[in-house]
Parts: C-alpha cells; structure tokens; sequence
C-alpha cells in the first residue's frame, strides 16, 4: 500500500520577495557651507517628508492643507512641529507636484 508523503515545501522553489523600498543610507552633509543653507537644507528635506504623507493621506490641494493639518502630521510622524515658513514650503510643493 502506498502511502503519499506530506511536505510543507512547495515544489517549485521561488525567489524571496524583495521590499519595495530599501531604507537610503545617510549622509555627511558637505562641511564649509553658511549656516543658512543648512538651515534651507533641512527645512526643505522636512517640507518634502511632510508633503509626501500629506499626499498619501489624500490631501491634494493646497488649501486643504492649513496650518494645523501639517502640524499634525508631523507630530504623527514624530517631526517636530513646522514652522510658518515650513508649512508655506508644504502648501507650494502640494501646489507644484499636481
């Protein structure tokens, strides 16, 4: 009498799926420059972030993004809350990226 073997393995062997985003390495920012292009530097690199969840939570224009929506997304995603100026930046990337 044969008996069938169970296996818990498929018989065809697929390649593990990859995440669709790598995590970006981080890197040294550029020594010798003023202080006010670090300052643009970072609060352009917060503006994106923010606009980017904006965007994927389903805000796409810009006057529905005040003031306080983009504080509180920042506080969800554990930034510190924007200033006026950061959140002017927001409004113009939501405006720009439609």
């Amino acid at each position: 009498m044969a008996v069938a073997a169970v296996t818990t393995e498929p018989l065809t062997k697929t390649p593990p799926t990859k995440t669709p985003f790598q995590p970006l390495r981080k890197k040294r920012l550029p020594a010798g420059r003023p202080r006010e292009w670090y300052v643009s530097h970072n609060r352009r690199l917060k503006a994106m972030r923010l606009a980017i969840a904006l965007l994927d939570s389903g805000v796409y224009l810009p006057s529905s993004a005040n003031n306080a929506r983009i504080r509180t997304t920042a506080e969800r995603l554990g930034i510190h809350p924007p200033s006026d100026t950061t959140c002017r930046m927001v409004r113009a990337l939501i405006r720009y990226g439609r």
